[in-house]
């Protein structure tokens, strides 16, 4: 007779993930009561999250937009989900949860760099609650693999629009900021002969 035992899954209230965050060693998402761990960052993923990140902050110097890179925490209350991006741009002033700087509410443009393990969450799920956050404008996909990426631009009407941009020569042009890049700068220094 065998006997079968049943593993109960811990749900967490996020004042218990937010505590747990402070002392662990690897960043978790908190997604409405489960804690994940979050997979450590590839080389390529990290140059491509850099590149545009650095080139946004050169192109908006002395305008009113704040940017983010990847250990920024974004809290989306409709969907109770904590979540590091891997670059927030917020236009004006961060509007903080809690009594702490590390967690925002506010960006109006979320990029994300595509890994096998979450480009399906990235495009699906993630993009569901990123939605809900009302200043939230333009989300960028960014493929690591190849010259790849997926551009989705809100329009007054609340419609997304949505635009693919492929080779190395095509430009990725922001609708939120004034700003345009190439995707040869974009992933400048990327070594897609790497199997990260």
């Amino acid at each position: 007779m065998t006997t079968k035992v049943q593993t109960v899954k811990r749900f967490y209230t996020p004042e218990e993930y937010l505590a747990l965050e402070e002392q662990a060693e690897f960043k978790s998402e908190y997604r409405d009561g489960e804690i994940v761990l979050m997979t450590g960052g590839t080389t390529n993923h990290n140059q491509i999250a850099l590149n545009l990140a650095a080139s946004i902050k050169i192109a908006t110097k002395n305008q009113n937009y704040r940017v983010y890179i990847a250990d920024v925490r974004l809290w989306i209350p409709k969907y109770r989900q904590y979540t590091y991006p891997d670059v927030m741009v917020i236009e004006g002033q961060p509007i903080y949860t809690g009594t702490s700087t590390t967690t925002v509410t506010n960006p109006s443009l979320i990029v994300e760099v595509l890994s096998k393990s979450t480009q399906n969450y990235d495009q699906g799920n993630k993009f569901l609650y990123y939605r809900s956050i009302p200043e939230f404008q333009e989300y960028i996909l960014i493929d690591q693999y190849q010259y790849h990426v997926m551009h989705y631009v809100k329009t007054a009407d609340g419609k997304w629009i949505f635009d693919e941009i492929e080779g190395e020569s095509a430009n990725l042009s922001l609708e939120t900021i004034d700003f345009e890049i190439t995707l040869s700068d974009l992933y400048e220094q990327v070594d897609f002969s790497v199997n990260e």
